[in-house]
């Protein structure tokens, strides 16, 4: 499609918008907002920093949306967000050096295992067994952050899942446990997006047609996720983790 015309447009706001309501509960955005931008002939090279401008637009909206309603544990992720950083940003650095590619294998069989663990562990993430303080949980939190900020960076598939399955794990519930993914997702798009930025891989017109449609979706997602809690979440987070299993597995047979 020719740059700017109406049905390119038309096809970045709708899949920016089902993105964005998607991406601000658990993640998965760029499942609906890569293939949008491949259809709108967007050069390779802009791609995936056009699709980090809109992915950090859409996450800043949910996680205002998640720090209003208090749903983000403050005490612990101030100290994880300078790791999600960092890893980001050497994860987008190495992406440029080291094809992605081989990472799908791995991506599926992870993706399969959280999405079973989910599914067995019924009253999983209804309610907070997180200990405030315990040095362990801030250690093993700063290790994780800076794992997933890597991955986000490198290859991006599924972090909002891993993120919300980390702090389900560290015993979160699931509404907090999303609100602290959504924070760290957002400091790893920041710095993930401002390196893109760097080396001239983005597309300010791309990143903003799809961008903006997305906010308008993070704002809606995010209320509903807040409103109803874990019977809203849980589903969605079994449902997109079980879309990107076929996706990747799509991808790697293809």
């Amino acid at each position: 499609m020719e740059h700017g015309s109406m049905a390119m447009i038309a096809v970045l706001v709708i899949c920016g918008f089902l993105a964005g309501v998607i991406d601000s509960v658990v993640g998965g955005g760029g499942l609906i907002a890569i293939p949008a931008l491949l259809s709108a002939g967007i050069p390779l090279p802009l791609l995936l920093g056009s699709n980090k401008l809109a992915g950090t637009l859409c996450s800043f909206t949910s996680t205002a949306s998640f720090v209003r309603s208090g749903k983000i544990d403050f005490e612990l992720v101030k100290f994880l967000i300078p790791f999600s950083m960092v890893g980001a940003v050497a994860g987008s650095l190495t992406v440029r050096q080291v094809p992605s590619e081989f990472l799908k294998p791995l991506v599926i069989v992870m993706l399969i295992v959280i999405t079973v663990y989910t599914l067995f562990k019924k009253s999983w993430g209804d309610v907070s067994t997180f200990s405030p303080g315990s040095k362990k949980s801030l250690l093993t939190g700063m290790g994780i952050a800076l794992v997933i900020g890597f991955y986000d960076g490198f290859f991006g598939p599924g972090t909002g899942s891993f993120l919300i399955f980390a702090f389900l794990m560290l015993g979160f519930e699931f509404v907090t446990a999303a609100g602290n993914a959504k924070m760290l997702n957002f400091a790893s798009n920041i710095a993930s997006l401002l390196t893109f930025a760097a080396v001239g891989s983005v597309s300010l017109y791309y990143g903003l047609v799809l961008g903006i449609p997305m906010v308008i979706g993070a704002i809606v997602g995010s209320r509903i996720a807040i409103r109803k809690g874990a019977s809203y979440i849980r589903p969605l987070f079994i449902a997109v983790t079980v879309i990107l299993i076929g996706k990747q597995i799509w991808d790697t047979m293809h």
